[in-house]
């Protein structure tokens, strides 16, 4: 069979698309619950061969398309392509036509667009059932933006949608900045960082502020905690198996002379190793414990566990670079040579299916990558133009992908 390739289809796509994408960016909805955001893409889909069901905990939208070319009796390899369809709680500062029309809620990371590549590769495969040598499942997922939706989808069985546990699984996430429009990356192994919350709770004794003596200052104590987390990091991890700690918010007193009983503040924790993130838990209680201890002082210090690492397994990645150069040409992707400290929960799809995430960049023509503001910034831009061109590389790794299971199972 000669299998043609997507792009022109897509190019043909484009306007629907884009019009769903912008649809899209008007009414972002967060977290789990997406009614508005379900409900469009299941409009978007209508007409389409798929068997379609909708999650019980959250609004998902799983899409089964059963290939054409299966083989006659026994199973038929399955390929899962997701995108992720949550926003999130910013205030959007792009004057654009549209624009969210919701206060306080934003598209400031390409969901959007995820959301209507998704729909456009259901549309594509659709339209060429037959050239597929087994059976695809479309993963429409809410709350990636730390509500687990993945992990949630999986335990309403989206892996098992098919029949059959896939073989391989494919995300795309697109970018506001750092990389030209159109350029797709990624690479072998860890792609992305595990992220953990750690939350510590200062305990002291509150007095007056012109008699510290008096007290047991949980503010300076709290103070010298922050200051010795960044340097256990340093002396502590290799630098070729990085460690990021910051601490985003910190809490202590409620006037300027009075020393409060408490301080409290939160880190997240960034690695992508299993050693790495076990010691580094560890040493975390053991710096603010030893802190607490010199100062006279106690501390509650507890982990809020956040998204593993988004690890690539290495053929599927060598697999998603050939197919994107195939596609494209081979100035369209880009093997990054160190993993990006965001996380994924994307991740808890490859720890039990072999797959890939790679990267597109979004950034308009008209700005400078450098400068550009980047994800979740109330000012991110996203170029339309890279729709298509998302939905006819996921279509083109769904179909070639059960090609060559096929051809291993036959």
């Amino acid at each position: 069979m000669s299998l043609t390739s997507f792009t022109e289809s897509a190019q043909d796509l484009r306007d629907e698309l884009v019009a769903l994408r912008r649809s899209l960016h008007a009414t972002p909805e967060i977290g789990l619950t997406l009614p508005r955001t379900q409900e469009k893409v299941l409009e978007a889909l209508d007409g389409l061969p798929l068997e379609i069901s909708t999650g019980t905990a959250l609004s998902s939208v799983t899409a089964v398309l059963r290939g054409g070319g299966r083989p006659a009796g026994g199973d038929a390899p399955v390929v899962l392509l997701r995108g992720d369809m949550d926003g999130l709680p910013v205030a959007e500062r792009n004057d654009l036509p549209y624009r969210s029309e919701i206060d306080g809620r934003m598209h400031a990371c390409g969901h959007d667009l995820h959301t209507a590549m998704l729909a456009g590769a259901a549309r594509l495969l659709s339209g060429r059932r037959e050239e597929l040598a087994g059976d695809v499942v479309f993963m429409f997922q809410p709350g990636e933006e730390g509500f687990e939706g993945a992990k949630v989808m999986i335990d309403e069985g989206v892996l098992e949608a098919a029949g059959t546990r896939p073989v391989a699984a494919y995300g795309l996430h697109v970018i506001s900045s750092m990389l030209p429009p159109g350029l797709f990356t990624s690479r072998p192994g860890p792609m992305m960082a595990a992220a953990d919350v750690f939350q510590v709770r200062v305990k002291g004794r509150g007095g007056h502020g012109s008699s510290p003596h008096r007290a047991l200052d949980p503010v300076q104590a709290g103070c010298a905690m922050v200051t010795e987390l960044q340097t256990m990091v340093t002396r502590t991890f290799d630098v070729f198996d990085p460690v990021v700690v910051t601490v985003g918010q910190f809490h202590g007193g409620t006037a300027d002379n009075v020393i409060p009983d408490e301080a409290y503040f939160e880190a997240t924790l960034r690695t992508f190793s299993r050693d790495a993130r076990a010691l580094a838990k560890r040493r975390l209680v053991e710096v603010v414990e030893g802190v607490a201890a010199a100062h006279g002082l106690g501390v509650e210090t507890s982990f809020g566990m956040g998204y593993p690492v988004t690890v690539n397994d290495a053929d599927e990645a060598g697999f998603a670079e050939r197919t994107a150069g195939d596609l494209f040409g081979p100035g369209r992707f880009l093997v990054t040579p160190q993993p990006v400290m965001g996380s994924e929960d994307f991740s808890y799809v490859l720890e039990r299916v072999p797959g890939a995430f790679l990267f597109l960049g979004a950034c308009p023509a008209d700005r400078d990558p450098a400068t550009a503001p980047y994800n979740h910034s109330p000012e991110a831009l996203f170029d339309d133009a890279v729709v298509p061109d998302g939905a006819a590389l996921l279509a083109t790794l769904a179909r070639d992908r059960l090609t060559a299971a096929a051809a291993l199972d036959a």
